[in-house]
Order: C-alpha cells, then structure tokens, then sequence
C-alpha cells in the first residue's frame, strides 16, 4: 500500500514538471505582447481638411448633322428632277437653280450613262453635287445658304498602253472578246489586216494575236479607246505584222516593219465579222428565180441593219434601185476599179452620187430589197467594167513609206516592234 502510494506521488510529480514547461512558451508569448513599446500601438487622430473648388460650366455642344452621299447614273430620259428623286433629295430650291440657272448649263448636258455623286441632308437638303463634265472636267456644285456655287477644275487627262494576246477558238469576235479588247480595237484589228487576211474565209482556230493600243483617262476614268499602236496576227502559221506611224501633222497609217503599207488600196470585204453564203459562179442555182445563172459577185450573209463599208475610197457613180438587186451603191476607184453593194435595207444618210467616200465609210445598211431570199449583201468587185471575184483577185497595195521618211519611220517604232516581240516571245508562249 505505501509502494502504491509512493508510485502514486511520483506519477503526480512528474505530471506537474511535463505541465510546467509546456507552459513556458505560452508564458513566453505573453511576455513579449507584455515588453513592446506602447507607441507602435497607438494611432495619431485623422485631421479632415474641406475646401470650395471652382467648377467651369459646361457649353452647350450640338452633335454635326448627319450628312448622306449617293452615286447614280444618268438615263437618257431622266429629266433634272428625276435624277434629283433617285439621289434622295427633295430640294425645291437645288431642283430651280439645276433646271434654270446658266451655270448649272453644264449638268443639264450631261451624258447618260455618266455618274453624279450628290452629298444630302437626313431631310434631302442638296449639300454638293459633283459630277464629271461633257469636257472631262470635274464639275461640283455647292450649296452656300439659300445660293449655290459652281466650281470647274480642268480635266486631269493621261494616255494609258495596254497590251493585249488572245487565240482563235470559234471566230474573231469571241477571240477578241475573251482577250479583253474593246470593240473598237478590234475593229481596228480587222480593218488593218483585212487586206491579206479573209477573216471570213481564212481564220484558222488557233490564230493568235498580239496588240498595244492606247485609251484616253480623264480624272481616272476612261473616256476614250485610242488606236492600235502595233499589232501582230498569226494566221495558220504565217505572222503579219503593223505599226501605225504618222506621216505629217495630221494624218497616219500602218505599215509593215520594211515600211510597206499593210492596207490594200481595197479591204477584202465590206463587212465586219459575217459570213460568205454564195460565192463567184458562172453558174449557180438562184435561191428567188429557182433557175441557173452567172452569179457575178459574192453574198455575205448578215442581219438587218448590219453596216456595209466601202472597201477603197472613190466618188459614189449611183445611190438608188436597180433591178433585182433593190438598193444599191455603186462607187468608182481609181479610174479601173468600181465596186457595187446591192440588197440594202437602206443608205447612210446623205448618201447621193457624187458623193466622195473614203475606205471604211458606212454607205449601207444590209437588207433583203430586190430579189432576196434572206438578209445579205451581195457584193461586186469590178475591174475595167468586168466583175472579177473580190476573194481571190490580185489587190493593189497603197503607198509605202516615201524615202525621205524612212529613217524616222524605223527609229519612231523601234520600240514598238520591240515590245510586240516580246509580247509574242513571252505571252503566247504561255497560250501554247
């Protein structure tokens, strides 16, 4: 019982030294919250400060009203108010000085097809007007209160090259098209190698062609197609080439690179981009009599209306009716030569004999007057009074380059024919 006792004491004894220094660092803690110095505990009190500050007035501010422009294309029968109601203005006072007004003359002239730009109001007030003029001057007209002023700024005009390579596949026309080239190039086209090439009979798919011309920009539009500074056609394997070259001040023409002129004193057809239905015969089966008979000319056939060229200049011999063939021209060249367009619809206006024509004049019209089955032309080709077949007769050529010209001839289009090689060299290398 005493050992138990004493074994009791001493499990008490070492219980109160295990509690006694666990405090110790409990004791410790308190000890140091107990030492720190008092000012880091205390807080200095806040001091507030007020003030009156000066604050400017606003302005009153308006928010810029909201301006509109509008671009439309002038009809051939809109009148000025019509134009004005497609550009959404309704301006008494802009329609009155645009209808009346002696400076405003030059809108009232304006071509259709032509862009007007107009800047309006949200209520359809005209602000300005602008507009590129008859001229190729830019014209704008703006609105000043309740007056408006008109300002012309010279047309800035430049001369623009292209250059252009296509291939035949069906005919001329969808070549020329595809490739890109305006109608009137490739009129040109035709015109100037229409005396060694028929390009109703001998255009092979597979011809190719190269042309530089020139257009006409104002202000960065185009206003007009120029011509053909050089051109090459390749017809079945045999190269032609020209290049225009202007012999005095005024007048030019295109020439082969030895100075030979490529127009024949006679076009080989009088038509652009037909066909031949009836050729030269000393006998053929007449599509109106229904009986055989000397067929003197060739037939080309072609819709109403379709313009008849003369094919060489000369002095009109007759304009009227003649027999079976209806309305005819007949036109004298060069003393042995004459030529006789009949079946036309009708004559271009002015047309009378006497009258001097020059090669590529519009004469005519194809028709079907006289003894005629379907719209054509027949065409005769005559030399010392004797009809001779126009497909196959020898022409004469024109006037080459004189001699005198011949150095500034070949020194003028050195470049030319230069870069018309390179064009055939480089881009129809790719076609093929």
């Amino acid at each position: 019982m005493v050992t138990q006792n004493i074994l009791t004491q001493e499990r008490k004894s070492k219980i109160r030294w295990f509690v006694a220094v666990s405090t110790l660092p409990l004791l410790g803690v308190v000890t140091a919250f107990g030492v720190m110095p008092q000012s880091l505990t205390q807080f200095a009190p806040a001091q507030v400060t007020s003030a009156e500050i000066a604050i400017p007035s606003a302005e009153p501010t308006s928010a810029p009203a909201a301006t509109f422009w509008r671009t439309e294309k002038m009809s051939r029968s809109d009148t000025v108010d019509d134009l004005l109601a497609k550009l959404n203005i309704s301006d008494q006072a802009a329609s009155t000085f645009l209808r009346k007004s002696a400076q405003a003359a030059d809108f009232r002239k304006y071509a259709p097809g032509k862009q007007v730009m107009a800047e309006s109001t949200l209520d359809g007030e005209l602000i300005a007007l602008r507009f590129t003029g008859n001229a190729g001057a830019q014209v704008s007209i703006t609105r000043h209160d309740e007056s408006f002023m008109v300002q012309t700024q010279p047309a800035q005009v430049e001369q623009r090259v292209f250059l252009r390579t296509g291939v035949v596949k069906s005919s001329l026309f969808a070549a020329t098209d595809e490739a890109d080239l305006p109608d009137v190039i490739a009129s040109q086209l035709s015109d100037i190698f229409g005396g060694d090439i028929d390009f109703h009979r001998d255009l092979a798919k597979g011809d190719k062609f190269s042309v530089i011309y020139d257009m006409t920009y104002s202000n960065g539009q185009p206003v007009r197609t120029g011509r053909i500074l050089a051109a090459e056609f390749i017809n079945q394997g045999t190269p032609y080439r020209a290049v225009y070259f202007k012999t005095d001040a005024t007048h030019g023409d295109y020439y082969t690179p030895e100075g030979k002129s490529v127009h024949k004193a006679f076009l080989r057809s009088p038509l652009e981009f037909s066909r031949v239905s009836s050729g030269f015969s000393s006998a053929r089966m007449h599509p109106v009599l229904n009986r055989v008979r000397a067929h003197k000319g060739v037939d080309y056939a072609a819709p109403t209306g379709t313009k008849v060229k003369s094919t060489a200049d000369g002095v009109v011999a007759f304009s009227g009716k003649m027999n079976g063939f209806g309305n005819v021209v007949e036109i004298a060249h060069q003393g042995r030569y004459r030529t006789v367009y009949g079946h036309l619809s009708r004559f271009a206006s002015g047309m009378h004999k006497g009258q001097a024509v020059h090669q590529g004049d519009i004469i005519g019209y194809v028709g079907m007057t006289g003894l005629a089955s379907a719209p054509h032309l027949h065409y005769e080709f005559k030399i010392d009074g004797v009809q001779r077949d126009p497909l196959r007769v020898a022409m004469p050529d024109a006037k080459p380059i004189s001699a005198g010209q011949k150095a500034a001839f070949e020194q003028s289009n050195q470049a030319l024919y230069a870069r018309l090689g390179l064009m055939r060299d480089i881009n129809l290398a790719k076609l093929d």
